[in-house]
């Protein structure tokens, strides 16, 4: 099957505010949302819909779709990240979460991996220098800028020699000044950068289409981050474009698509167990939900930002040890592993 994909670079730049413009033409901002991420793949996409975001951004059907180009993945080393929502290779990745769910742990873990693996890591600092961005990035090597001027100089001067992550609040996407510097920066030649965007005031949560065109959204998950089971991210609804055509590795997508299905069922009757307790559960489903659980528990993480915090070492688990992992509590041989023993830890001894 062909590679196809999204030109998501392409809507950013020529549709900013495409919540308002795929409602004026008749789209939901959700669908478009999904096929920026891949949740929803190009293939399967109604061709009224293409034709509508080829007209709002003012291009042909063949700049729209992108043919045989494929989508590089990152490799974090963060097990719910690499087998969920695999971080896109010059992308921009949207943190959706309330205040207190860790998205800003999240975001300078991610900035401590990247500089070890030879990025440049950029902050752009919000007006009135929120006092949860410097205490959450003490432990980062990274540089501080305060206008969008001064990002663009930056990553100029090094955008040519090294990879460079930037980071942004939401407030700099609504004024448009995210978009207009990714334009600027790919039109002097500069085309491989990483962005994330948070969202201090935790407004993103109740949007359709919260930063615009993505190849990434990370969603937080609030009972997670209730039951401190971090990095509290939904495996069922954060999405990656890298999920789109064949960017995936089969046994990757096999594995993924395993643990959602399980992970969701799972979910259903957590509920149920909540309210009408464990010995309302059919006999059929003990299993799902035993596996259920101890994969949840697997998924935690300790982070090397949080070392001060947690005393814990932060640990790095490669993606194929993960694969690996997953598909040993799926196929039942931890079945009888007590669940505490999976929290936090690195891959399975």
């Amino acid at each position: 099957m062909e590679n196809i994909s999204l030109n998501v670079p392409l809507l950013r730049r020529r549709v900013p505010n495409l919540t308002s413009a795929a409602r004026s033409v008749g789209l939901r901002p959700a669908t478009v949302s999904d096929l920026c991420t891949g949740k929803i793949s190009i293939s399967r996409a109604e061709v009224r819909t293409l034709v509508a975001l080829a007209s709002l951004a003012k291009c042909s059907m063949d700049e729209l779709i992108l043919r045989g180009e494929k989508i590089k993945m990152i490799e974090t080393g963060i097990k719910v990240l690499d087998l969920f929502a695999p971080l896109t290779k010059g992308g921009t990745v949207g943190l959706v979460a309330r205040p207190g769910m860790g998205q800003l742990v999240l975001l300078a873990e991610m900035f401590y991996r990247l500089k070890k693996d030879g990025y440049a890591t950029i902050l752009l600092m919000p007006e009135g220098e929120p006092v949860e961005l410097k205490n959450g990035f003490e432990n980062v090597d990274l540089i501080i800028l305060h206008t969008i001027d001064e990002v663009y100089e930056e990553i100029v001067k090094i955008g040519n020699n090294n990879e460079v992550a930037f980071a942004a609040d939401r407030s700099n996407v609504i004024t448009g000044e995210i978009y207009d510097l990714q334009e600027r920066l790919v039109s002097v030649g500069i085309q491989s950068f990483l962005t994330f965007l948070v969202d201090l005031k935790g407004e993103v949560v109740d949007e359709d289409l919260p930063y615009g065109p993505l190849e990434n959204l990370w969603q937080f998950d609030a009972e997670l981050a209730a039951r401190d089971k971090f990095p509290a991210i939904n495996p069922i609804y954060s999405t990656s474009s890298i999920l789109e055509g064949e960017n995936l590795d089969p046994i990757h997508f096999s594995t993924q698509q395993r643990a959602k299905k399980l992970l969701r069922r799972y979910r259903e009757l957590k509920a149920l167990v909540s309210v009408r307790g464990f010995n309302s559960l059919p006999a059929s489903e003990v299993q799902t939900y035993n596996r259920g659980e101890r994969l949840e528990a697997y998924l935690s993480q300790f982070f090397y930002v949080a070392e001060p915090y947690t005393g814990k070492e932060g640990t790095y688990v490669r993606l194929q040890d993960t694969l690996d992992d997953v598909n040993k509590i799926l196929d039942g041989m931890f079945d009888t592993t007590n669940v505490s023993s999976l929290q936090y830890i690195g891959k399975l001894s």
